[in-house]
């Protein structure tokens, strides 16, 4: 870690608060105060109080920022060359790098993961900028042959103004990962963050401001979900809606997207397994759990939160990570300790509930099991890394997302079993193996019902790999070269010679 983001985390746990946030709407290239004046308070986590306020956008907020997204794709952006939009796109690879340290700490104070985890997610969504911005101008159509005497070609177009509904645990990366592709597809967009972390989706549309971006390309709203998220996706501008969230929401979102046939992407939540088989390398399995669900404090869709061991080895996986998780360290996480907060008192409470429910049950807590401060201030939303311990396959702990640092585990007897255990539910994300047989790993993978699979390292993988569900974890894919097709359209043109 460099010295300024440590200064810059140092001076923002002092003073409570990082100078100079956004909090206007970003419409039309510029902050745009919200019609109805009304503003809302967003919270740092690791404390618990609040740090910023900022504008909650209405109906007529939103019928402006798609207005100006629609005028821009018909205008300016129309007659961006490719070449262009590809460079604008680099650029803002770079603003990103330039200011990692204001943006890192921006995504800490706002989400309350830890420092480290949000520099990671700060350089991967400026990798992704420059990824797109690379395949920007090699959209390319193709030639069909009919024969001498006809000409027949495609043309890939972009499919219009694209909304896009961005979760809270992943504000900057989850964003990146839908509008680079969109604008290198040379579409429009326009977002809504959630309203527990609206800083870095304003704070990156300045960025694209900075690197070129002609006004009107990207508009930011942001406000609550009832109120300028439904008006959003039902918006008959809108062409395309991407959406990260949870299931009912993403089937609300669907049904409101049908009435204007609008086309959806959807990421919604996840169950995965992370299958433990005798053979196992038990020390790598028990590190590649430890990142499965303690990383951004298990607040993850894709989060290997079920652990299915094989009983021949379940006591000395179970004993191994419970003494590895007992060893994390909680706090604030501009302190860049294990593990940060929980987003928010309503999700802290959430996870709580399932904790204190298994308890009661009388279900075996192996390690954690409780909500806690940080250590320093005594303020805070955290969750001790958590553990419970052989599980059945329909107890709903293993049917239901927790969304925590609460891993949940299943013992199985074979590998068939295993399969079955890692299908039980109706998620279908990820899905992860540890074996030393290559065999039985592709087999999984074969098997097991989940958009992506990771073999002896979970999160295997990056931004240049398609990324999505199947079942009641959405469709749809992002990320990689498949996450530029849902913002494309094929147009066919033939002509008799």
């Amino acid at each position: 870690m460099s010295d300024g983001i440590t200064q810059l985390a140092q001076d923002v746990l002092k003073s409570g608060t990082l100078t100079g946030l956004p909090q206007h709407l970003f419409i039309d290239g510029k902050p745009v105060k919200a019609a109805s004046g009304n503003r809302m308070e967003t919270f740092d986590p690791g404390s618990g109080r609040a740090f910023a306020q900022f504008d909650l956008a209405n109906a007529e907020d939103v019928n402006r920022a798609v207005q100006s997204s629609h005028k821009a794709l018909m205008g300016a952006w129309r007659i961006t060359k490719p070449a262009e939009r590809s460079a604008i796109l680099c650029r803002m690879g770079a603003l990103m790098r330039r200011d990692l340290a204001r943006l890192s700490v921006a995504e800490t104070l706002d989400s309350g993961k830890t420092l480290n985890e949000a520099q990671w997610d700060v350089l991967a969504s400026a990798r992704m900028f420059e990824y797109y911005g690379g395949l920007a101008d090699k959209l390319q159509g193709s030639t069909i042959p009919l024969g001498l005497d006809y000409l027949s070609y495609t043309i890939a177009e972009p499919v219009g103004v694209t909304a896009h509904i961005i979760p809270w645990n992943y504000p900057t990366s989850t964003i990146v990962r839908g509008i680079a592709p969109a604008l290198a597809a040379g579409c429009t967009v326009v977002c809504k963050p959630a309203e527990t972390t609206p800083m870095t989706a304003l704070m990156i549309a300045a960025l694209l401001t900075e690197a070129g971006l002609p006004d009107g390309v990207c508009n930011i709203i942001t406000g609550t979900g009832p109120e300028a998220g439904a008006a959003l996706v039902a918006h008959p501008l809108v062409r395309h809606i991407t959406f990260t969230g949870s299931v009912p929401t993403g089937i609300a979102t669907m049904k409101s997207a049908a009435d204007h046939v609008a086309s959806v992407t959807l990421e919604l939540g996840g169950k995965s397994p992370m299958v433990v088989l005798n053979d196992a390398d038990i020390d790598a399995a028990v590190e590649g759990a430890r990142w499965a669900i303690y990383s951004n404090a298990g607040q993850v869709c894709s989060a290997g939160s079920r652990l299915i061991v094989e009983r021949k080895v379940h006591a000395e996986m179970v004993e191994k990570f419970a003494k590895a998780s007992k060893s994390l360290r909680v706090g604030h996480g501009l302190r860049n300790l294990d593990i940060g907060a929980v987003n928010s008192l309503l999700q802290l409470g959430r996870i709580e509930a399932n904790v204190n429910d298994a308890k009661a049950r009388g279900l075996s807590i192996a390690a954690g099991g409780s909500s806690v401060h940080d250590p320093q201030t005594g303020k805070g939303w955290f969750f001790e890394p958590t553990i419970i311990d052989d599980v059945g396959l329909n107890d709903r702990l293993v049917q239901e997302e927790i969304f925590g640092p609460v891993m949940v585990v299943q013992v199985v007897d074979s590998y068939e079993e295993a399969v079955e255990a890692a299908n039980c539910t109706q998620f279908a994300l990820a899905a992860g193996i540890y074996t030393k047989d290559v065999t039985k790993a592709l087999r999984f993978a074969r098997d097991v019902d989940a958009g992506q699979v990771y073999i002896n390292e979970y999160y295997a993988g990056g931004i240049e790999v398609p990324f999505g569900g199947n079942r009641n974890s959405g469709f749809g894919r992002e990320k990689g070269l498949d996450g530029v097709k849902a913002y494309l359209r094929t147009k066919a043109v033939t002509a008799r010679l």
